[in-house]
């Protein structure tokens, strides 16, 4: 099961019902994914970088580790809060990404960075977080929403989605289905001297499209080779700091429905998500065919 959601404004770089918007478009699909729920959320409201971690029973100590590690790499501290099962840190910092990424993966679980994006996944529902996180009240360009049937790890923060590409800012991906030829792209890309930190494969999909954004492919064409390249039955939505875009596998078991107009674009795993937007009203939507992508960015 578990379900996908994902709303690009088109007009605004600000539109402040982002985060209602998720909101019910993962309530509206709750019910195939009751155990955790996740948003990823891209605000553009300052300058730096955001780095949210999972907090674990010790949070003093984990609190204080992310501390010594930030100091550590020469990032300087401008915010910082807890809310959750979170920490959430603003930085300046001017050095290479990756490298400063994993590093402060070794220093605890770290659950998305970048100079817009922002990942808040948890147990429980999309009120339940929204409850706790205030996630009706952010205000931004785009996200990505996931909720989640346990399959193949636990119930907890840090196994929810989305999954940002680990040693990467600003993607995030959600996913419905399974790649069969993980272990096989995994290894070619940890050869390379990629990190990974769990064996999901929605991380894998984050990280082998954010290499291909690093090495100056479009968007477009890393999902038109995704569908190549990746094996088994997919639906997925990944999102960057400049726009979003959705693939599916040529089966298309994994179900997505699609609805645009002249001010936003809402895909989904089913109708009802994108019914929440606009209630009452009957809606003209479209399911993408096997084997296609597409993008749309400002």
């Amino acid at each position: 099961m578990c379900g996908i959601a994902g709303i690009f404004f088109k007009k605004a770089e600000t539109n402040p019902t982002l985060g209602q918007a998720l909101v019910d478009m993962l309530d509206g699909c709750q019910h195939r994914g009751l155990d955790s729920t996740g948003f990823a959320l891209y605000e553009n409201t300052f300058k730096g970088l955001r780095l949210r971690f999972i907090v674990d029973d010790d949070a003093d100590a984990t609190v204080a580790r992310v501390k010594a590690a930030l100091a550590e790499q020469g990032a300087k501290l401008v915010n910082e809060k807890r809310e959750g099962a979170s920490f959430v840190v603003e930085v300046k910092y001017d050095g290479e990404i990756r490298p400063f990424a994993y590093a402060m993966e070794h220093a605890a679980k770290l659950v998305s960075i970048g100079s817009a994006l922002d990942i808040i996944k948890d147990v429980g529902t999309a009120h339940d977080l929204d409850r706790i996180y205030g996630i009706k009240s952010i205000a931004g360009s785009h996200g990505v929403g996931h909720v989640r049937l346990a399959t193949e790890s636990e119930v907890k923060p840090e196994a929810a989605h989305p999954f940002w590409a680990t040693g990467f800012s600003d993607v995030a991906i959600v996913h419905n289905g399974q790649i069969t030829n993980y272990w096989k792209m995994r290894r070619r890309l940890e050869a390379r001297g990629f990190e990974f930190r769990t064996d999901n494969d929605s991380e894998l999909i984050a990280v082998y499209l954010a290499d291909k954004l690093a090495q100056g492919e479009t968007l477009e064409l890393a999902l038109e080779q995704s569908v190549d390249d990746l094996d088994g039955v997919f639906s997925f939505l990944v999102s960057t700091k400049d726009g979003i875009g959705f693939a599916k596998d040529r089966l298309a078991a994994k179900p997505m429905v699609m609805f645009e107009n002249d001010d936003l674009v809402a895909i989904a795993s089913e109708e009802v998500s994108l019914n929440r937007l606009f209630p009452g009203r009957p809606l003209s939507t479209t399911e993408p065919a096997p084997g296609t992508f597409r993008t749309w960015s400002r």
